[in-house]
């Protein structure tokens, strides 16, 4: 069994600021999951610098980043922003790559392939037409690159379930609950889906560890259990 979660930093400044990366950390280490996709991990403008920063991540989650080949700047900790960070058995046998998406806006996913799972991180635009775009892309590519099993994961920017989802059809997309914006939740703007393969066990969205004050967003989880 896995505990997966996707979490939208927001650059690691709360609602308003200020920047304290060590409020999300403590989130992350409370959730304690095995996969965790991270959105907004870097600054962004200018040279895209961390705003998460890596020397603090294995010390207070014990988990480490996903090796990206070609991170978005030369201080960058993601690719657009993104990660994924993992135990460092699973990074042992990881193989990472960067795809691509369309869009008005530069955007991109991050694929982690592991033995019997791939998992791949989004964050994707916010107009609906980039998002459908943005996913009939991701579901074409992860079907070439990955086996049976395949979890996509992170902010779809998507509040309605009956739009915007359609080339997720083969998937079960999973919205655990409002995770948008963090002190009310009203959206469910985060969301996990997953390949018929895949059980799902529990899922949820993870409102402890002050992380109502830490991000605009809320982490959602979900244990699997693979075949």
């Amino acid at each position: 069994m896995l505990i997966l979660a996707s979490y939208n930093l927001h650059k690691c400044r709360g609602l308003t600021g200020p920047h304290a990366p060590e409020r999300n950390l403590a989130v992350i280490a409370a959730l304690k999951p095995d996969i965790i996709a991270l959105q907004e991990v870097d600054f962004r403008f200018g040279a895209r610098p961390e705003a998460l920063p890596r020397t603090l991540i294995r010390d207070m989650t014990g988990l480490v980043p996903a090796d990206i080949t070609g991170r978005t700047g030369e201080n960058s900790l993601g690719w657009h922003g993104q990660t994924i960070l993992m135990r460092p058995d699973l990074a042992d046998s990881a193989v990472v790559r960067r795809l691509p998406l369309p869009g008005i806006e530069p955007r991109g996913a991050v694929a982690v392939r592991l033995p019997g799972l791939t998992v791949v991180g989004l964050h994707l635009g916010l107009a609906r037409s980039s998002r459908r775009a943005q996913l009939a892309r991701v579901a074409a590519q992860a079907a070439r690159i990955a086996g049976d099993n395949i979890v996509l994961m992170g902010d779809f920017n998507e509040w309605r379930d009956d739009r915007g989802l359609e080339s997720l059809a083969g998937f079960r997309v999973i919205a655990p609950g409002p995770s948008y914006p963090a002190p009310l939740p009203r959206l469910r703007l985060d969301r996990i889906a997953l390949s018929q393969h895949l059980d799902v066990l529990r899922h949820g969205v993870f409102s402890g560890a002050g992380a109502r004050d830490a991000s605009d967003h809320l982490p959602i989880w979900a244990e699997i259990r693979q075949p």
